[in-house]
């Protein structure tokens, strides 16, 4: 879940066909705005709905409280049980989901042309009205403690925690998301009532909508679902202050293949070396095997079956993060692999060839990403979230190109720290000690 948002920024670039798709900003007789793609030929709109803060907004004293909230939102609302909620959702043919992350809670809509109004007044009833009757507070709640648990049986999400425990202290992105055992078992009806007062709120919404629906038409939708949210809520937490120092931790797991998760400071999606630190990502471990590490780690020496980085894109302190897997006997090795290309590309760039490669792998697989009316809308709120112009994908393509090997080099040699990187492996790694 963590990286849903991550993704999506990441992955946007352009291509000619996209050139064709024209945003419209809208705003609604009650103030609101959203980004509009009209499209007349399948009688369906789809809406993204993303409301800045979640998990973020958390007391410490009722850690996963939003996500337990988000989880709430369709057990039952404006008098109609969980049952009658999902029986009226069936008998509409349509489809919601409420997703809570570190940074954002995300509302995805597909309403059909022919009853979109009735369909809208029972998605603002789980938006404004969720009941939180206790039955369904204690079903939900058995659902989450069986996910911790799940969890705390998983090397990677054991990989995660640790990691974000150790880098965030003090800070809400310390915390898992759904919360703790013991703070979900306190969780009451008060807490989620607070928590979504503080998290769905007006000045906190981006609106991606796409699909067969006039502006006028979503002006009105968007104030029938919205426009009894509260203005303001709880402030956002601020910077979060990465205090990780580059090293080893090790969590003794017993398993015999261990997870590691590495990292160590990102760079911000305004920063002027963000395309170059883009491209770079992608050469060094990127989403194909042309990747340096994919190269490298798994075909040259047989290490692992995966191996990635990416850039996570939180709001209060991005990331630049890997992960793989390797039998016990092999990951000390991978990870001097993984060291020794992580410093190479920091002194040394990368060849014409690799920038080549990743610029056209980049910009033509991006039409795999817009499957969908679902996926413009979703990329339009994230789009405004990151508060990106409205032309950003009609340029997007050419900032990608415009990246040169001395770019890479400039950030590479600042991005990339081979003495902060950080890895936490899960497992019983052979010659690894905590702290190594």
């Amino acid at each position: 879940m963590m990286f849903r948002a991550t993704l999506i920024a990441l992955t946007l670039s352009t291509t000619p066909a996209l050139a064709q798709v024209q945003i419209q900003e809208v705003t609604s007789p009650g103030g609101l705005t959203a980004w509009l793609v009209e499209d007349h030929s399948i009688p369906f709109v789809a809406l993204d709905i993303e409301f800045s803060g979640a998990a973020n907004l958390d007391p410490e004293d009722a850690r996963g409280a939003t996500y337990m909230m988000t989880a709430m939102l369709e057990e039952g609302a404006g008098g109609l049980t969980a049952r009658d909620f999902a029986a009226a959702t069936e008998s509409l043919a349509t489809y919601f989901e409420f997703d809570s992350y570190r940074d954002s809670i995300i509302v995805t809509a597909q309403m059909l042309t022919q009853n979109r109004d009735e369909a809208a007044d029972l998605l603002r009833l789980a938006l404004i009205e969720p009941s939180f009757g206790e039955a369904a507070i204690e079903r939900v709640r058995a659902q989450i403690l069986s996910g911790i648990d799940s969890d705390q049986n998983d090397p990677g999400e054991i990989a995660s925690e640790a990691f974000y425990s150790m880098a965030f202290q003090g800070h809400p992105y310390a915390h898992q998301t759904e919360g703790t055992v013991e703070s979900v078992l306190a969780l009451t009806r008060d807490d989620l009532v607070d928590a979504h007062q503080n998290a769905l709120t007006r000045d906190r919404v981006f609106i991606g909508a796409a699909g067969d629906i006039t502006p006028d038409e979503l002006g009105i939708l968007l104030d029938t679902l919205l426009d009894d949210l509260p203005e303001n809520g709880t402030p956002s937490p601020g910077p979060a202050n990465y205090q990780l120092e580059g090293g080893l931790t090790v969590i003794n797991y017993p398993t015999p293949q261990s997870t590691a998760l590495f990292g160590h400071e990102g760079i911000e999606r305004h920063d002027p070396d963000f395309f170059p630190a883009f491209v770079l990502n992608q050469i060094l471990g990127g989403s194909n095997f042309r990747s340096r590490l994919m190269q490298e780690v798994r075909v040259e020496r047989g290490l692992t079956y995966g191996i990635g980085t990416f850039l996570s894109l939180l709001d209060h302190e991005p990331l630049m993060l890997g992960q793989f897997s390797s039998s016990n006997e092999l990951v000390a090795e991978a990870i001097d692999v993984l060291r020794a290309e992580w410093a190479d590309i920091a002194e040394n760039g990368v060849s014409a060839e690799e920038l080549a490669a990743a610029q056209l792998y980049l910009t033509g697989s991006y039409p795999l990403r817009f499957t969908g009316n679902d996926t413009l809308a979703a990329i339009m709120a994230r789009m405004q979230s990151d508060n990106m112009p409205i032309d950003y994908v009609n340029t997007r393509n050419d900032q990608v190109m415009a990246v040169t090997q001395q770019d890479i080099a400039r950030t590479a040699a600042r991005l990339m720290d081979p003495d902060a990187l950080h890895v936490v492996v899960v497992g019983e790694p052979v010659g690894l000690e905590d702290g190594g």
